[in-house]
């Protein structure tokens, strides 16, 4: 059955198919390579720029924006119930938990407060203190930065505006 013919033949196959993927790989890492080296020495320059709207100039311009309690002032809650949209994969507004504590009644409540809920351990810490619209405003800003090591996966809502439009929308829900 395995004469020394066959036996070549399987052995050179094996061979060929490495030498493909050794040539493979050494044409893929010329043509496909990301590093510095191999560019004369010289800094790679950026190709293009992908804008986010988290630049560094957007920082300064929100700074120059009206106040927190101008936005608030002015806030439309009708406009608040379609950015909460965004929030409604995990929080309810009728009483019920969700994936995260239910919202109805939050502006002014105590901090960690619906009784059977796991909050994390530093909103637990901060039950001493509610969720003033300035709290809200802050926590809606970034969660990981306001309560570093809270469950919240939500990144937060980067405009002023929305966030005081959604704020006086759960303030109006009681």
């Amino acid at each position: 059955m395995f004469d020394t013919m066959t036996l070549t033949k399987a052995t050179g196959a094996v061979c060929g198919s490495l030498l493909v993927f050794l040539l493979g790989g050494w044409a893929a890492e010329a043509l496909y390579t990301v590093g510095g080296e191999g560019h004369g020495g010289e800094e790679a320059k950026q190709a293009y720029v992908i804008e986010t709207g988290a630049s560094e100039g957007a920082g300064e311009a929100a700074a120059e924006g009206p106040d927190f309690a101008t936005l608030y002032a002015s806030a439309d809650a009708a406009a608040g119930e379609k950015v909460f949209a965004k929030c409604k994969a995990c929080h309810k507004i009728d009483g019920t938990d969700g994936t995260g504590p239910h919202l109805n009644g939050v502006v002014d409540r105590p901090k960690a407060s619906i009784a059977g809920f796991a909050y994390s351990e530093v909103l637990v810490g901060m039950s001493a203190d509610a969720w003033s619209p300035e709290n809200l405003n802050g926590f809606l800003t970034s969660p990981k930065n306001y309560a570093p090591g809270t469950k919240m996966s939500f990144a937060g809502l980067p405009k002023a505006e929305d966030r005081a439009n959604v704020i006086a929308f759960l303030a109006a829900q009681k």
